[in-house]
């Protein structure tokens, strides 16, 4: 903290140390903060004792109000001469509120220490200058790898004007993930199961195809105790609307959202019934007789998704990841083998499509997990 007498290398240990704590806090409320990423600030205090988190705070449920302003709430007039962490740069535009930056300014907050750097050109660089002009030491881009790691989905929406795509694959030990007209094939063990589902969470919207949808007839929804309401909406490419009014996803459309992307000459009695029963449609496009995918991103990202994960089957993968538009790529695999009649994943885990870098493996149970990511 300002005037501790601590040397930089013992106040860039501590800067790292809130700061991560500062990113746990911001995953809070990940996937459910609209077209706001979900931000973490925390308010330290140091009067000679050692430091203290005297406020903390969360972007809201729906965006607002921004962290910030939450844990300033929190410390009062503690934060003057503190220093506050804050997991993405303040922002710098009036909107129904003045800008975070400057309500640091006004709360008195001596050293403002940032991770990942604002896109939105109403932002960057803007947040920090008011902070500078103010007096307000400033330290820019601790833990920003892992910052922007986590805050993807805003980053990528703001620059790409699209949601993260993040593919999700379960993979037998021969490399298959399912067993044509066998429907849903349990591969992987309840720990990665319950991971998936974490991953839901976090997310604003879960893609499968129409044959996935006729094949397993999922729910497609967060199955943990106390994160049910966490599960995102979902969308099923469907160019001809052949979604069952009987099916798992119809009926839970009163509880989580389903989108169907359809054309245009779908058939508009299906489309009349579906409606009727909740369903929400997006008119696509098509190339080549399939989906147009990017212009569908352009659509959810316009709904206000940041993020959403891609579940299958092999087909729908295969067509993101030949319109490269795959951010991150998750791949689960279980220790058996499914043999003859098995459908072939389209990524071999051995051998991942150029442009990504190995981010972590682990091993949950059983079963193994590895994840991808492309740089932004």
């Amino acid at each position: 903290m300002a005037g501790s007498g601590r040397s930089t290398a013992e106040q860039e240990v501590l800067d790292r140390r809130y700061m991560a704590a500062a990113l746990r806090l911001s995953r809070k409320n990940a996937g459910r903060t609209s077209t706001n990423p979900s931000v973490g600030t925390l308010i330290v205090r140091d009067d000679g004792d050692g430091p203290m988190i005297v406020g903390s705070g969360v972007t809201a449920v729906g965006g607002r109000p921004h962290a910030e302003t939450e844990a300033l709430a929190e410390a009062g007039e503690l934060a003057r001469g503190a220093t506050a962490y804050v997991t993405l740069e303040p922002c710098a535009h009036h909107g129904r509120t003045p800008p975070c930056a400057n309500a640091l300014v006004s709360a008195g907050v001596a050293r403002v220490v940032g991770a990942a750097s604002d896109p939105d050109p109403r932002v960057s660089g803007k947040g920090y200058a008011i902070l500078r002009a103010a007096g307000v030491e400033v330290v820019e881009k601790v833990l920003a790898a892992e910052a922007a790691e986590q805050m993807a989905g805003y980053l990528i929406r703001s620059l790409k004007k699209r949601p993260e795509v993040i593919l999700k694959l379960a993979l037998s030990s021969d490399n298959k993930i399912g067993v044509k007209g066998e429907g849903q094939v349990s591969i992987t063990g309840d720990i990665a199961r319950r991971e998936v589902y974490l991953m839901r969470a976090e997310a604003d919207g879960i893609l499968i195809g129409i044959g996935t949808a006729l094949e397993d007839d999922p729910a497609l929804t967060v199955r943990l105790p106390g994160l049910e309401s966490r599960s995102p909406a979902r969308i099923v490419l469907d160019r001809q609307i052949r979604l069952p009014e009987t099916s798992k996803l119809v009926a839970g459309v009163d509880r989580v959202p389903l989108y169907v992307a359809a054309c245009a000459e779908a058939d508009p009695h299906r489309r009349a019934a579906l409606e009727r029963a909740g369903v929400r449609f997006i008119g696509t496009e098509t190339y080549e007789g399939d989906i147009a995918l990017p212009e569908l991103l352009e659509d959810l990202a316009a709904l206000g998704m940041a993020s959403v994960v891609v579940e299958g089957g092999a087909r729908v993968a295969k067509a993101f990841l030949d319109e490269q538009v795959v951010d991150r790529i998750v791949l689960f695999q279980g220790p058996d083998a499914i043999g003859e009649g098995g459908i072939v994943s389209p990524i071999d885990a051995n051998h991942i499509p150029p442009g990504f870098r190995k981010l972590r493996n682990m091993r949950f149970g059983e079963d193994t997990y590895a994840e991808w990511i492309r740089d932004i």
